[in-house]
């Protein structure tokens, strides 16, 4: 920040009269608050929104790749396995009796890598 006053300063001394020191003093606030919200934006894009939209990427990705036999969770906590995909529907074997269960694709939170145990029965 010391480069903006710097400026600031070396319009002012340049200035030589007192309606030139004013625009001076004007052109270097002006310029240190463009600066300001610039680095404001670059905050803003490399906090928030880069990452969101890399966690998107791999949500996208993740949901393309999904294929029958998949062990998956479901947004609502359910747990099952992909029996057949269909367009943006999934057809899910959930519990201990096998029951069919038809979900949107977009309400599958994520794949399961672990063994998840679900009414005394472990499931691979």
């Amino acid at each position: 920040m010391d480069w903006i006053f710097g400026i600031t300063r070396a319009l002012a001394e340049t200035a030589a009269t007192p309606e030139d020191m004013q625009a001076a003093n004007a052109t270097g606030s002006l310029v240190s608050m463009v600066v300001m919200i610039v680095l404001m934006v670059a905050v803003f894009y490399f906090m928030l929104i880069r990452p969101q939209r890399k966690k998107d990427k791999q949500v996208k990705a993740m949901l393309a790749a999904l294929k029958p036999g998949d062990r998956i969770t479901t947004i609502g906590g359910i747990y099952g396995t992909i029996k057949s995909i269909k367009d943006d529907t999934i057809t899910l074997l959930v519990g201990q009796d096998r029951m069919e269960m038809v979900v949107a694709r977009w309400a599958i939170r994520g794949v399961e890598e672990v063994t998840v145990e679900n009414d005394g029965e472990t499931l691979a």
